[in-house]
């Protein structure tokens, strides 16, 4: 089977631009198709200023919500990143090959740089490297796909380029992965601003629909979304952003196509009420779900420590064989303890 990586990153709540682009595509199909390995990537987190107690809450949320979207640990590995030390010892070995040139490319680098140095604060060095962990957390399983957003992809090319270098400089270590995106719902954008993604890091309320929002909550915002001059419903996701997100909403949740879909609606309200009903529904099993699993907090952290176990065995051998082959010595083993004496 091939082996698919991916992760959710636990600085804010999860969206329905995360369930439609990314975790009901996991449950659906990757773990029952592949050897699947699921991570709350809690170290990339770091990167930002932060409350330490906000991102290990938020971080059970992230994996409890995977849970509720529906994967399986009896058919995938679900862990948290920082409880595999492996991720942390393969990032130094690729950050010897990545370049600073190659960092500083990274859009979401010059994105999140921007935005930190237009609030008054300082750029951690961890913002600029941290595409090199991302790296680090696909090799460590010779993952051969990597399904992600397409604002995603950019870093799986630079773990492309970084899996080559270090094969071609230093002998056959790494798988080298691919992206994968779904056709639908792939990038979900901000109601309010619908040239900009549905960001789980973004505090801008009424533009977000987060996973528990309450059905009345979601109904206000959709109802509320930012539509285009005009009033007839068209597709034109250049021309006319705000009704084509909606479009592309009411079809990732229903199954239709948002070209087809367009020619089904008169107005902007029929719309708007499609689409926030399509939602409710979408949500309300993995609400009820989640609501299920908070309330078995043994069962999670069970699924945790096993998963992170599971995890530990995949990357261990594939980190240790790109120490060997940097150049590294390896570490000489405690000698076993005498047997004691059985005259004594």
């Amino acid at each position: 089977m091939k082996r698919v990586f991916s992760g959710v990153k636990p600085t804010g709540h999860l969206t329905l631009g995360n369930y439609l682009g990314a975790m009901r595509q996991w449950a659906a199909v990757d773990q029952h198709r592949a050897d699947a390995l699921f991570c709350v990537v809690d170290l990339h987190a770091l990167t930002v200023d932060h409350d330490p107690a906000r991102v290990r809450r938020l971080s059970r949320q992230a994996a409890t919500l995977l849970l509720a979207a529906g994967l399986d640990p009896r058919l995938c590995t679900l862990f948290v990143q920082s409880h595999v030390d492996e991720h942390a010892r393969l990032s130094y070995l690729l950050e010897c090959v990545a370049t600073d040139g190659e960092m500083r490319r990274m859009i979401q680098y010059k994105e999140k740089a921007a935005r930190e140095r237009e609030r008054g604060g300082s750029v951690r060095l961890s913002l600029l490297t941290y595409p090199v962990l991302m790296a680090a957390d696909i090799l460590a399983y010779g993952t051969d796909e990597v399904p992600v957003g397409d604002d995603q992809t950019q870093h799986v090319e630079l773990t492309r380029d970084l899996a080559l270098r270090f094969n071609q400089r230093y002998g056959q270590a790494f798988v080298v992965p691919r992206a994968t995106t779904p056709a639908v719902g792939a990038r979900v954008m901000n109601l309010q601003e619908p040239m900009s993604k549905m960001g789980k890091s973004d505090d801008s309320g009424p533009g977000i629909i987060y996973l528990l929002d309450e059905p009345d909550v979601v109904r206000k915002k959709v109802m509320r979304a930012v539509t285009d001059s005009g009033r007839d419903v068209e597709y034109d996701r250049e021309g006319r952003p705000g009704v084509a997100n909606l479009l592309e909403i009411l079809a990732a949740c229903t199954g239709g196509n948002p070209e087809a879909l367009a020619d089904v609606y008169e107005s902007y309200g029929a719309l708007k009420k499609d689409t926030a009903e399509a939602v409710v529904e979408v949500l309300r099993p993995v609400q009820a779900r989640h609501k299920e699993l908070c309330a078995d907090p043994v069962f999670v952290e069970g699924v945790l420590r096993d998963g992170a176990q599971r995890a530990r065995a995949m990357a261990r051998p594939v980190v240790d064989a790109a120490y060997r082959a940097i150049g590294l010595l390896p570490a000489v083993a405690e000698p076993a303890e005498p047997e004691l004496n059985a005259a004594r």
